[in-house]
């Protein structure tokens, strides 16, 4: 199979490859390396690569797959992993010339080990904003991450490089993290289809409930392939206290798959018969363009509009609803900024120095928190989390952008208001799926949010909206 196919394919659809022969899973990653080497350079979007590791991952899962005896639900799927996570045998930086590369690097977050247990090819971990700490696609130690419909912009963060790299093509799917909207907003940026799941959902090692602690969950092309690559993330990890348990059966994330419209693909992945236009019929849901505290652009207000419609055709019971909450953007900074002093506190001040300017300043901040402020960031949060468990008496889902404009130019540019951020505060799942593009061709994001642990249903409604709406082309991309 041509090279440029494969680098198109999505995850659903190189499996079907490997299960018919059509292709290899060495093929698969020799063809996404060759498109990095090609086309990498200018947008950065990798802290690092490991040819040598992946090739020899690949070769197994490919005699495997000669055997017939493939592994989990990812053998041989090329996947990246943000430089947040640890994964055995590379260095977890994290943004920051703070962390020695030198190890010891022996564990596998548990997300890694995941997909490590379900046979993917792990090649590379992907570029973070220093401990994830801002919203923007740079740090100290790996410079700029650019956006690859318009190396001008930012990606956005703090998964930028992870965005980047799939909506480049630089493999199909990559695992991110969002505190405050770092997996949404990036994947807004980019016209790429990123998920927060329920907090917990996903384990996380170490864990961390200090301040925004992160979600775990997948970026992909596709909703069905973020879906799939949930499905795999997912489950108990004795590491993380705070794990939910195990979902009731697979087809809470299997049934949302696009693979039953995939070359080969079982119609076991539907067990429900649900993926059709009548799916939306009775799910009531409630949109707001605002949220009370934002102002949307012409552009972004158009494709809106054109998405609540098609939610009406679809057969959804809309209603355009006033936010149940105010603007929670302080709420936010209270507990980055004691996310950030919390995660600097054993740095001397030679190494402090070595720090983004944000992070000095969050931290700083954080500092000079005192504990009643804290707490009474954590009540707001409790009061944010109980007025959406009120909403969602009534509505199943919530709708919205995910931000209120496209992607800015990294000179000089200021992040658009994010509507991500209180969905991080409740532990909501939320996803964002490409809504269209702007007049200067840049695409933006629609938020779907629902109930705590019923990302089946969050997903099924991406996944209706993803079938009815232009698929997006492609980013233009430059040669390194």
């Amino acid at each position: 199979m041509p090279p440029a196919l494969l680098v198109q394919a999505t995850a659903v659809e190189l499996l079907a490859l490997y299960r018919s022969r059509s292709a290899s899973p060495v093929e698969a990653l020799r063809a996404v390396l060759a498109h990095v080497e090609r086309h990498g350079a200018p947008l950065n979007a990798f802290a690092l690569l490991d040819e040598e590791r992946a090739l020899e991952a690949a070769r197994a899962s490919e005699a495997r797959w000669a055997r017939g005896e493939p592994v989990g639900r990812l053998d041989g799927v090329p996947v990246s992993v943000k430089d947040l996570l640890l994964t055995r045998g590379w260095p977890t930086r994290r943004g920051s010339r703070t962390v020695d590369a030198a190890g010891p690097w022996t564990e596998d977050a548990p997300a890694v080990a995941r997909l490590r247990e379900h046979g993917a090819v792990l090649f590379g971990k992907t570029t973070t904003s220093e401990f994830g700490l801002k919203g923007l696609g740079d740090s100290p130690l790996t410079g700029i991450t650019r956006n690859a419909w318009d190396p001008r912009r930012t990606p956005g963060g703090s998964s930028a490089g992870a965005v980047t790299a799939v909506a480049a093509g630089f493999g199909p799917l990559a695992v991110g993290t969002d505190g405050g909207g770092s997996i949404r907003v990036p994947s807004a940026f980019s016209g790429v289809v990123g998920c927060k799941p329920t907090f917990g959902r996903v384990p996380a090692h170490p864990a961390s409930v200090v301040g925004v602690p992160p979600h775990v969950g997948p970026i992909a092309r596709t909703v069905g392939d973020a879906a799939l690559l949930l499905s795999v993330l997912s489950g108990p990890d004795d590491r993380d206290p705070f794990r939910a348990p195990p979902p009731r059966e697979d087809a809470l994330y299997l049934g949302a798959l696009v693979a039953v419209d995939a070359p080969g693909a079982s119609d076991a992945l539907d067990p429900s018969g649900a993926l059709d236009a009548r799916f939306l019929r009775r799910v009531r849901v409630g949109v707001s363009a605002t949220l009370g505290y934002v102002d949307l652009p012409g552009d972004t207000r158009a494709c809106f509009d054109a998405a609540v419609a098609l939610l009406r055709r679809l057969g959804a019971e809309v209603e355009e609803v006033a936010p149940p909450f105010a603007d929670p953007g302080g709420v936010l900074r209270t507990l980055f900024a004691a996310r950030a002093a919390h995660t600097v506190r054993e740095l001397g001040p030679e190494q402090r120095a070595l720090l983004d300017p944000a992070v000095q300043s969050a931290a700083a901040q954080g500092e000079a928190l005192s504990a009643v402020a804290y707490l009474e960031a954590e009540r707001q949060r409790a009061e944010l989390a109980l007025a959406m468990a009120v909403f969602h008496r009534r509505f199943d889902l919530l709708v919205t952008p995910t931000s209120a404009g496209a992607a800015p130019l990294i000179d000089g540019g200021a992040l658009p208001p994010s509507f991500a951020a209180p969905f991080s505060l409740t532990r909501q799942p939320a996803i964002s799926v490409p809504m269209g593009l702007t007049s200067a061709g840049l695409p933006l994001g629609l938020q779907i949010v629902g109930r705590h642990f019923e990302e089946a249903l969050v997903l099924r409604a991406a996944l209706a909206i993803e079938r009815e709406s232009a698929p997006l082309r492609a980013p233009p991309l430059r040669a390194s």
